[in-house]
């Protein structure tokens, strides 16, 4: 957790500066909106749900099939989707 207070706007503030709070959420800082000095609500970064270590992380989790690239998977898509041969 920080030691630096929370930055606070009020809404006039927060509508006219709203891209640059979204910016700063999104690098994880945390900021409160007042309404005449008060705090009525909290903007706060959400948490990512898909965590990938990079390029190949579903190496052998996908299984392709030998065909998958043959004439006859090609025309069965196709007709799948109505689309002419």
């Amino acid at each position: 957790m920080s030691s630096e207070p929370i930055a606070q706007f009020n809404i006039h503030d927060a509508k006219t500066h709203l891209s640059r709070i979204i910016d700063r959420v999104e690098h994880g800082e945390e900021i409160v909106i007042s309404r005449a000095g008060q705090p009525v609500a909290k903007v706060i970064p959400l948490e990512r749900k898909v965590r990938r270590s990079g390029r190949g992380s579903l190496r052998g989790r996908l299984v392709i099939a030998d065909d998958w690239d043959s004439a006859e998977v090609n025309e069965e898509i196709a007709d799948d989707f109505g689309m002419p041969r």
